[in-house]
């Protein structure tokens, strides 16, 4: 769970060199291998994007602003 501004921009870089990582394998894999390596890749990257999304829906509190 992500819990400040800090947090929120490590997850993003985060998720960054993991699409990037992605984005060479799909050049350089045959595709039944890509689809292989990928997978556990992606599912990481859905799981921090839902805590990407969940920290900003919420509002920041009165203390932060």
């Amino acid at each position: 769970m992500i819990g400040s501004d800090v947090e929120l921009q490590a997850a993003q870089e985060y998720v960054l060199r993991f699409e990037r990582i992605l984005a060479a394998a799909r050049k350089t894999y045959a595709p039944e291998a890509y689809e292989a390596m990928a997978s556990s890749y992606l599912a990481e990257i859905e799981r921090v994007y839902a805590d990407i999304v969940e920290y900003l829906r919420r509002a920041p509190s009165r203390e932060a602003a």
